[in-house]
């Protein structure tokens, strides 16, 4: 008798029976061959450094073939590097993101290059807080292109690739951020455009349904570059720790095992849905004390 479903990636063709049936001890897998990729193929964009180049290299670890996209070459060749050390085989792109026909290219030069398109992390956004009377309309309109519109010109494009083959599906991944769903000062522009990427997340889950899983993770406080200035200073990384309820500051990796997660059989019946990996925020840990106006 054969396995339950998950056993085999969605590329293979052993079917099991329903998980409500007993299943011979000799057919169960390990719960851990659920967070495997093997042999998929998986395009994570800003994967030239912290969360997208852990997240890379998370998902060749797993058994995934990486399109790695980003502005610097010379940073994605040391994420390849890495992918293929994992053993696994790695297409770097590097270029603007915010340009959405080179967003769009990055599901064809998966296809071209690997055959496939299996899960999508759109990694790509942020944009730098200010006051609120500092933030122009083109700087909220120019932020919610970053954060939103380009990650959808590459879904479009990828969706009619992963619902090729014999086995139609996948999973996409959008990074939000804890300042999506809390509020402070000085975070107008940021904290509306990723709020706006959960929103699109749940809905693209609905028109997306039943065979492409559609998730976000809502990233706290992670030591990236984006933090180099709080990271180096004593006084502020203790603060934010201090108002952390896990009294410390995210590592890339730890974002990157929500993400595999999500990816991977392991979230197979999760959809539409924000997995808040923040250390426990219900609150901003960072102010910048703006006055009132």
């Amino acid at each position: 008798m054969a396995g339950p479903p998950w056993c085999v990636s969605r590329t293979g063709v052993k079917e099991g029976p329903s998980r409500a049936e007993p299943i011979p001890l000799q057919s169960r897998c390990v719960i851990l061959d659920r967070f495997k990729v093997t042999d998929q193929v998986a395009i994570v964009t800003g994967s030239g450094r912290g969360i997208g180049a852990a997240t890379s290299v998370a998902l060749a670890e797993a058994g995934a073939d990486v399109v790695l996209a980003a502005r610097t070459e010379e940073q994605l060749r040391e994420v390849a590097k890495k992918v293929e050390a994992a053993g696994r085989r790695a297409v770097v792109v590097a270029g603007d993101l915010s340009d959405t026909e080179l967003m769009g290219s990055l599901a064809k030069t998966a296809s071209d290059e690997f055959g496939r398109v299996d899960i999508v992390v759109n990694n790509l956004g942020g944009t730098m807080p200010r006051p609120f009377l500092d933030t122009s309309p083109r700087a909220l309109e120019e932020a919610f292109h970053f954060n939103v519109t380009a990650g959808h010109a590459l879904l479009r494009a990828a969706v009619p690739l992963m619902l090729e083959g014999d086995s139609p599906g996948g999973a996409v991944v959008n990074i939000s951020s804890v300042m999506g769903h809390v509020g402070a000062r000085g975070y107008v522009a940021y904290g509306t455009v990723k709020g706006a990427l959960e929103q699109y997340t749940r809905l693209a889950a609905r028109d997306l349904s039943p065979r492409i899983r559609v998730n976000a993770v809502a990233v706290g406080s992670t030591a990236t570059s984006a933090l180099d200035i709080v990271m180096s200073s004593d006084e502020l990384r203790t603060a934010m720790e201090e108002a952390t309820p896990l009294k410390r500051i995210g590592h890339p990796d730890d974002i990157a095992a929500a993400i595999l997660f999500l990816a991977s059989d392991a979230g197979s019946f999760i959809t539409g849905k924000i997995l808040e990996a923040d250390g426990g925020l219900q609150s901003a840990n960072l102010e910048f004390g703006l006055p009132d106006l």
